[in-house]
């Protein structure tokens, strides 16, 4: 009888579903993890940030000390003009890994995330050509729907400010943004989401990778004794295959960066 129930159990409990996800998410990371890559960007911050990076957003600020890069977002909340992005003046190309170190420094209440672009391109259209960099100008007030509504590219947000009292969760999610449904992000979403991961502690330091294989995407967390990956299907959408790489942090976000790298992955 008690084999019986224990088997049942074991059938019906969902935990053993997502367990097995996990450990298949994980697997397949650790296969594209192994491929053989070209380093094509590496910078340690012990030079001016701005010789390979350009910055949306007026109210930031960005200290270099010892090798790494803090950056702060401006102080006001919901007020469009406190967000930034910092973009790589490099274009990156094909399948890519990208990785990290990351500090969360904010105690911020408010319900706002930081994100990283993977290979960023204008819609196409005047004045948001292609080449990002010839609208400038348009992101100094680096306003988040002047992206999703005119950029192709994909967004993963991590290191979310839940706020219990709302009942908003913590989470990591991703998106393919689709200026040509023109419909903002309604239906841009990527599938899973992950809430309540339990991940980014203020003060500690987690190495992200993230690799970006065809229309998989794929991010793998570890510090503070956790070595979580997480995946994201983007085969319904069309596929980005060149573009920028882009750091977001909305207002009263404040974040310490190191050993950033980005490799190309062979096929």
């Amino acid at each position: 009888m008690k084999k019986m129930i224990f088997g049942l159990f074991f059938l019906l409990c969902p935990c053993w579903i997502v367990l097995g996800q996990q450990n298949e998410q994980q697997k397949r990371f650790d296969i594209l993890s192994g491929k053989p890559v070209r380093l094509v960007f590496e910078d340690n911050f012990r030079h001016a940030w701005s010789e390979k990076w350009y910055l949306d957003g007026e109210k930031a600020r960005i200290i270099q000390k010892d090798g790494r890069l803090e950056m702060y977002a401006g102080e006001r909340a919901y007020v469009d003009a406190d967000h930034l992005v910092l973009w790589t003046k490099e274009e990156f190309k094909g399948n890519l890994k990208i990785e990290y170190d990351f500090t969360r420094l904010d105690s911020s209440r408010y319900y706002c995330v930081n994100i990283l672009y993977i290979q960023a391109q204008g819609a196409g259209r005047k004045p948001f050509v292609k080449d990002i960099f010839k609208w400038n100008e348009l992101r100094k007030v680096p306003r988040m729907s002047t992206y999703f509504n005119n950029m192709d590219t994909y967004h993963i947000s991590y290191a979310v400010t839940g706020v219990v009292s709302e009942n908003k969760p913590e989470y990591i999610r991703a998106r393919r943004y689709m200026p040509q449904w023109e419909k903002g992000l309604e239906g841009t979403n990527l599938k899973p989401e992950y809430l309540n991961t339990g991940l980014f502690k203020i003060g500690v330091t987690y190495h992200l990778t993230f690799i970006k294989y065809e229309t998989d995407l794929y991010m793998n967390v570890k510090g503070d004794g956790q070595d979580k990956t997480f995946y994201f299907d983007a085969s319904p959408f069309p596929r980005i295959n060149k573009g920028r790489i882009g750091l977001r942090q909305m207002y009263t976000r404040n974040s310490r960066y190191a050993n950033f790298r980005v490799y190309q992955l062979d096929k």
